[in-house]
């Protein structure tokens, strides 16, 4: 009687293996993709949150960052970065290294066939579920990081361990650590999908049929249209995580938030300068992480 046979697994179905090693060294990729990307454009981060909780004052990015570094110095402009570096180094190991897991998972779930007819909802899926665990890591330092940054100079402490301890001491106030993870999820899920899926879309042939180079090269174009994209879908609520760090905010509903700000406001302030931030950030970050998985053997992302 012949052996029934093995059933199809997508993490042995390419040249590569997907072992706890090939995971493990994408939790790493992450890490350096989105902890040093987001870290290195915290000025353009500051800008950005001031104009949307305050947008009378802060009306550009360039007067914006002129304003804030004349009234609180260079040092000003860098408020944030220590919880901007750990928060976004968790999220991002969690991100990526949890989309290939869950990415792999979905596809063996569906089998050969379906996996290859419906990768499109299996990369959205994938992306959408290591996101709703990513933002968890991220919650609690990213709203230390919207509240030193927002904060009137003098108001609150900038160095991180104080700030984080009245974060947590005043957190009837300020809700800390998850007041914000639902206006985070909703920023950072359709963010997140859109990210992985318009990227992954980009590769239209195959994507050995590149040199490692061209698909080094595509990796970043397709990173950065995907940031913009990605920019506009998820504006409104990452405005509205910023505003929730605003003081004058306090114990006022999301709902009544986003009614006295206005939802054309929610959707236009900070945009520009969001769209710009964004579209860079994402294709450096798929550089990064593409590079850092070619240089480990691990082949490049994408059209899979």
């Amino acid at each position: 009687m012949a052996a029934p046979a093995k059933k199809w697994d997508a993490r042995f179905a390419g040249p590569i293996p997907h072992d706890n090693a090939f995971y493990g060294k994408a939790l790493l990729g992450g890490v350096l993709a989105c902890g040093l990307t987001h870290a290195g454009i915290t000025p353009l981060d500051v800008a950005k949150c001031n104009m949307q909780v305050n947008p009378k004052k802060y009306t550009g990015l360039v007067s914006g960052i002129r304003t804030i570094a004349a009234e609180e110095g260079a040092i000003g402009l860098f408020k944030g970065f220590t919880p901007t570096l750990i928060g976004y180094s968790l999220q991002g190991a969690f991100k990526y290294g949890l989309y290939e897991i869950f990415k792999d998972y979905y596809s063996t779930l569906a089998g050969e066939e379906n996996s290859k007819k419906y990768k499109g909802l299996i990369w959205c899926a994938g992306s959408a579920s290591a996101e709703f665990f990513a933002d968890m890591a991220l919650c609690p330092l990213e709203m230390v990081k919207v509240k030193v940054q927002t904060s009137p100079a003098g108001t609150w402490p900038t160095a991180f361990l104080p700030a984080m301890a009245k974060m947590s001491a005043n957190s009837a106030e300020t809700g800390f650590p998850y007041r914000s993870l639902v206006p985070l999820w909703s920023r950072q899920i359709p963010y997140t999908v859109a990210k992985f899926y318009f990227f992954e879309k980009i590769f239209t042939a195959p994507k050995e049929s590149y040199p490692k180079s061209t698909q080094l090269g595509i990796t970043f174009a397709s990173g950065y249209s995907a940031g913009v994209i990605c920019a506009i879908v998820s504006h409104p609520a990452d405005s509205m995580v910023s505003l929730l760090g605003k003081s004058d905010n306090k114990g006022k509903s999301i709902g009544q938030i986003a009614s006295e700000f206005g939802m054309r406001n929610l959707f236009t302030k900070g945009l520009g300068t969001r769209v710009l931030m964004i579209g860079t950030l994402t294709g450096f970050q798929w550089w990064i992480y593409d590079s850092f998985k070619a240089s480990m053997g691990m082949g490049t992302t994408g059209g899979k």
